[in-house]
């Protein structure tokens, strides 16, 4: 069986929500979707793998955010480079001291309280807030600057 990649316009940092709405679309309507793909670092844009373009664009009906399929079909080898960074491990602790490096607290120096790998998600707290208040942040909107050795120590 033959299936083709689709290339479907979003709203810039809403590709998320679009995808959330297509996979419980594809679910509901028993649609021939097979991989719905958000490459990393490529804002406004999602990519399909479907049966046909009418199942690609039926996926997206009335879904907020999705502006449309691209005419041309996208070969494979044009989005492998994307993929292939899968689930990497990542080198954060507990207490570590990291600089978040996106979204609107960008540049602010937060202590790790909790670490989520399912969820890829970090519970942090702002060092410089006046009131600590848990922030949860994507592992990878977030970088270590500092690690706390004593902790690894006691442990």
């Amino acid at each position: 069986m033959e299936t083709q990649i689709f290339a479907l316009k979003t709203t810039a940092n809403r590709e998320d929500q679009v995808m959330d709405f297509i996979t419980s679309n594809v679910q509901k309507k028993h649609l021939e979707v097979y991989a719905v793909i958000r490459p990393h670092g490529l804002r406004g844009y999602i990519f399909l793998e479907a049966k046909d373009r009418q199942s690609a664009e039926e996926s997206y009906k009335g879904v907020p955010y999705a502006r449309g399929l691209l005419q041309n079909l996208v070969d494979y080898k044009e989005i492998e480079h994307m993929l292939e960074e899968g689930k990497k491990e990542v080198n954060i602790q507990r207490n570590d001291i990291v600089e978040i490096i996106s979204g609107p607290f960008k540049r602010e120096k937060a202590k790790v309280n909790r670490i989520d790998q399912q969820k890829e998600e970090v519970v942090v707290e702002l060092l410089e807030a006046a009131v600590p208040i848990p922030i949860t942040v994507k592992i990878d909107s977030v970088k270590v600057i500092r690690r706390d050795t004593e902790e690894e120590i006691k442990e």
